[in-house]
Formats: structure tokens, C-alpha cells, sequence
């Protein structure tokens, strides 16, 4: 079973490669070999010692034929320039998602011709396909059965890319697998450039004594997961036989991984429950237009149902979702917690 990972440098690449490594096994097959692709590669290097492990570094076009030099059975395709940087710049977005993404179908295609297996590919895409339009506005209740009409350019990228998965798929070229992933928080380390990244810096900067800006309404609702219940969705709809039934994959029908409906006003709360009102007093209210209007245009509140049926449920609370962070970045949390806070 030889599995690829792009974007395996980037913090959802690295916990899956963590999972994936831990189980040595996908589909209940042993993984011979994981090939980890980035354009950076210092992160991917942690996993580097493991025999099981090939780390390939450069730009994902470039390192192709490289990739699929050789029978693949399965991808994870996680690399992608995200939200905001797509919106400040459409010729990196068109060229990281859906260029990029239109190249590793075409050589998955024709790896499988050449003989092996035809490639199972998981895509990792995002809430961010939906959106309001006032010729149709969007039901309450989102599902996968509902019209896609993104407010982004990096919504369409990735709308263009499940299609694309879609085609392939049905032409027998790949197994492809959407997952439509929630905004995912509390994510570590350094903000990124997506629009969505204030969600986790309001929790992660007080947490580590430092300040932090809400760019919207404190009553906007959102859609979030943790990280957890992420790569959780990510193996699940990867690893789903096809067909009917429960724990099945019916359709080509992409699957919203569950979602946990909040508001950034209850996000704070969660905040000021977990490390106090000085805590919560780093995080100050500066609205910026231009987030509010991309985040804005997202669903908030979706019907769980189709990931219900793969075993998939959305986490509990947000207060779990932050008990999580605390236990596993206990280092990146420098303010002193009420006892029995994590």
C-alpha cells in the first residue's frame, strides 16, 4: 500500500501522517510506503527516521512524475494556498488549487493506465463552496444536496476541483473522495493567511499571553471542527467502501464533515470560562469589512447526517474543543488556568 500526502508539512498534513503512522495501516491493508510532498520541508523531516517514510520537497507540479513514478493505491490531497491569500491574489489561488490539482488527476490518470491501481484520492475542500446569492438564497439548514454558490475565489477554486473529482471519478480514472472541511480550530503555532484564521488566534494569543483582534461581529455564527474530529472525517471518508449502507460511501456526492454551530460571542465565553476575564480581555473587537464579508457568506449550521451515516459526529462542545488544545499544546498555553481547566 503505497499512500501520498501533499501539503504533508502543513499542520493538518502533519497529523494525519502522525495517525497514519501510529495505525501503519489504511482499509485495513499495511502501508509499505508514505511519500510526505511539500514545498517546505522542514516540518515533513520530523517523520523523516521512519523506514515507512519518503519525503519528496518542491513545488507539487514539479514533483509529479516523481510522485507517481511508481503504482499509488491512495492520495491525500491537503496542499492549498487558502482563503485570504486566494482573495488578495487570484493567480496564486488558480495555480496552487485548481491548476495543481488538475495536474496530479492527470498523472494519477495516467499512473493507473501505465498499470497498478487506480488511485484512491481523498480531496480536502471546504464550506467555503457555499454561499448566499439573493436570486437564491441559501435553506437554514445546509446539506450536501444543496447549491453551491460560492462568495470567494477560493470557494470556486475548490467548487472547480470537486467537479473535477467528480468527472474523473465517474470516468473510472480515480476513486475520488471529497471532504468538506469545516473551519478548523484551535489550530497551533503561527496565524496562517485564511480569512478564518482569527477563530483559533482569539483562543491561541490570550492563551499565550498575547493579544488578539475579533475582525467581526461577535454574533456572527460559525461552522467549526477540531482538529481531532478533523482528521478523524479525512481517514473516515478516505477508508469508506463504496456502496449502501451504514459506514459506507453511496454516491459522488462530496461529504460535509460534521459541524459544531457557534457564535464568536460564545467562543469568548468559552474563553473567559477557561482562563479567566484578563484572559478574555486580550482580545479586542476590530472590524475588518473584507474578513467579515468572506467569513460572513459561509453556512453556519448544517445537516450531519451523510457523515452520521460514515460514523461521524461533531465534537460536543466548544469547551471540549478548547479542553482539547490544552491538552495537546499544554506547552503554547502560558496563562495560569483555574485547576481542573484542561
Amino acid at each position: 500500500m503505497r499512500i501520498i500526502v501533499t501539503g504533508a508539512s502543513g499542520f493538518l498534513g502533519r497529523l494525519l501522517v502522525g495517525r497514519l503512522l501510529r495505525t501503519r495501516t489504511f482499509g485495513g491493508a499495511p502501508i509499505t510506503r508514505l511519500v510526505l510532498a511539500d514545498r517546505v520541508l522542514d516540518p515533513a523531516l520530523q517523520f523523516a527516521g521512519d523506514p515507512l517514510v519518503e519525503v519528496v520537497h518542491g513545488d507539487l507540479t514539479d514533483r509529479l512524475a516523481d510522485l507517481f513514478d511508481r503504482p499509488v493505491d491512495a492520495v491525500f490531497h491537503l496542499a492549498a494556498a487558502v482563503s485570504a491569500a486566494c482573495e488578495a491574489d487570484f493567480d496564486l489561488g488558480m495555480s496552487a488549487n485548481v491548476d495543481t490539482t488538475r495536474a496530479l488527476l492527470e498523472a494519477a490518470r495516467a499512473r493507473s493506465r501505465a498499470g497498478g491501481p487506480v488511485p484512491r484520492v481523498l480531496f480536502a475542500s471546504s464550506l467555503a463552496v457555499y454561499g448566499s446569492d439573493p436570486a437564491l438564497p441559501p435553506p437554514p439548514v445546509i446539506s450536501e444536496t444543496t447549491v453551491p454558490l460560492p462568495q470567494s475565489s477560493y470557494g470556486t477554486q475548490k467548487l472547480v476541483c470537486e467537479q473535477l473529482i467528480a468527472d474523473y471519478t465517474r470516468r473510472g480514472f480515480v476513486d475520488g473522495r471529497v471532504a468538506r472541511l469545516m473551519t478548523v480550530v484551535v489550530r497551533p503555532g503561527a496565524p496562517n493567511a485564511a480569512a478564518s484564521g482569527f477563530l483559533s488566534g482569539i483562543i491561541r494569543e490570550p492563551l499565550a499571553r498575547l493579544p488578539a483582534a475579533c475582525p467581526v461581529d461577535p454574533r456572527l455564527q460559525v461552522a467549526v471542527a477540531s482538529p481531532r474530529r478533523t482528521i478523524e472525517g479525512i481517514l473516515r471518508v478516505a477508508q469508506a467502501e463504496r456502496g449502501t449502507g451504514p459506514g459506507r460511501l453511496e454516491g459522488r456526492l462530496p461529504v460535509n464533515l460534521p459541524a459544531l454551530t457557534v457564535r464568536v460571542a460564545e467562543m469568548l465565553a468559552t474563553l473567559r470560562q477557561v482562563a479567566g476575564a484578563a484572559t478574555a480581555a486580550l482580545v479586542t473587537l476590530a472590524p475588518d469589512p473584507a474578513i467579515e464579508a468572506v467569513v460572513g457568506s459561509w453556512p453556519a449550521v448544517f445537516d450531519n447526517r451523510r457523515a452520521a451515516a460514515l460514523g461521524l459526529e461533531p465534537d460536543g462542545s466548544f469547551l471540549s474543543v478548547v479542553q482539547d488544545y490544552l491538552t495537546d499544546h499544554p506547552a503554547a498555553v502560558t496563562v495560569d488556568l483555574p485547576r481542573g481547566a484542561g
